[in-house]
């Protein structure tokens, strides 16, 4: 069976190589921009609100700060400021830089529509932040420089934990993530060139430091180069198991994938991927990627959906596996939906297509990261080609 998969990947393969980003890649942007495109169609209401339709009709901050990176990729302001409205309106109380947008809306118990949760993901805060600072930064728009400055401001003092040994940390959410002097985190909550970047707008805040400490993260919450979903910590303790659990799947995914989107050149990052071979490794002895990994013992089951093909994407480059990401490409042109342009079998969620349109995003040159971690995309004159980043230097070399 396997021998019949990966006969048939390398045929779709050929299909899809001029999608690899050491082709024509002036060209390819306009597959991605085709395939944001869709996902507007189908997940964005023209309010600007990002529809979970798999949840019931949902919509969460996640979902807002990732579509409001895509419209700065794709170089849509007015669509960026739809959905900044939105956001603004209905999460964070008309006001981004005085208030923490809560993660969850939608249809409450008695039919209306509105807040489910007074809760934040503090993840979410970090990339709305994010994309206001670069939004600022790339449209020469001071307001939006000045809203992103006001929030980070906020996460730092809301949702920041300095602990003992591990530097301050990211509080996942406003309350079920603290227990006595424990603290849980989530890894993916954590991009490398994220944090670079808030270092480098917001000197005086404490992302200079976490950005100094996240390699130390990953590397002790991966002892088999696999990244679980949560992981406790504690100052006397140290690192151990969740009561989430130890498995890493959805959110684990987005380790490799960020890992994979930095640029090599930002400090910590290539320490970062290295402590992560045992996804690597075991990429070289399969075609798909696992549904989740027990991060104590490195065992794995299953076979993650399309969307953690393609979120593996910027990784298996940066590790030189070249080969491994043409088989990815192939699920991904096989699972292609004609009808929706969309990744994956029913019931399509919005999840899986964020992770397509990051990883799918950076293979094809849409956009890259400075390192500094600001963003550079491709319709930036300023923003470097996708020839000019280098893998690392055969990180799997020590671990056999």
């Amino acid at each position: 069976m396997r021998r019949w998969w990966r006969q048939a990947c390398r045929l779709l393969g050929l299909i899809v190589l001029l999608m690899s980003p050491l082709s024509a890649a002036a060209a390819v942007p306009s597959a991605w921009l085709q395939f944001w495109s869709a996902y507007q169609q189908h997940f964005i209401d023209p309010q600007g609100r990002v529809i979970d339709w798999v949840e019931g009709g949902i919509t969460t901050s996640e979902g807002q700060s990732y579509a409001l990176f895509f419209a700065l990729v794709s170089n849509e302001p007015q669509t960026f400021a739809r959905i900044l409205s939105w956001t603004q309106k209905n999460l964070a109380q008309g006001n981004l830089a005085q208030n923490l947008p809560i993660w969850r809306w939608g249809k409450q118990d008695d039919g209306q529509w509105g807040p489910l949760s007074g809760n934040h993901a503090a993840d979410s805060d970090l990339w709305i932040a994010y994309d206001l600072l670069q939004a600022g930064r790339l449209w020469n728009n001071e307001h939006y420089t000045q809203m992103g400055r006001s929030l980070a401001q906020q996460i730092a003092a809301q949702e920041i934990l300095p602990m003992k040994g591990a530097g301050p940390m990211l509080i996942p959410g406003e309350k079920y993530f603290r227990f006595g002097a424990s603290l849980v985190i989530n890894p993916s909550y954590l991009p490398p060139f994220l944090l670079a970047s808030l270092a480098d707008a917001l000197p005086d805040g404490p992302w200079r430091e976490m950005s100094k400490y996240l390699p130390r993260v990953i590397a002790k919450t991966s002892p088999h180069g696999f990244s679980p979903d949560w992981i406790s910590y504690s100052p006397d303790r140290g690192y151990f198991p969740a009561p989430q659990g130890v498995e890493g799947r959805y959110n684990a995914i987005r380790v490799y994938l960020w890992a994979g989107m930095t640029n090599p050149d930002t400090p910590g990052a290539k320490a970062v991927l290295d402590s992560l071979w045992g996804m690597a490794l075991y990429m070289k002895t399969h075609d798909l990627p696992p549904l989740q990994e027990n991060y104590q013992s490195g065992l794995v089951q299953g076979t993650g959906p399309s969307g953690f093909s393609a979120a593996l994407l910027p990784f298996l480059v940066q590790y030189k596996m070249p080969e491994a990401a043409k088989v990815q490409l192939a699920r991904l042109e096989a699972e292609r939906s004609p009808a929706t342009g969309l990744y994956g079998y029913p019931p399509v969620h919005y999840y899986n297509q964020n992770l397509a349109l990051f990883g799918l995003g950076w293979y094809n040159g849409a956009y890259r990261f400075s390192p500094h971690g600001n963003l550079r995309p491709s319709w930036d004159r300023l923003s470097a080609s996708p020839a000019g980043f280098r893998p690392v230097t055969d990180p799997l070399s020590r671990h056999g």
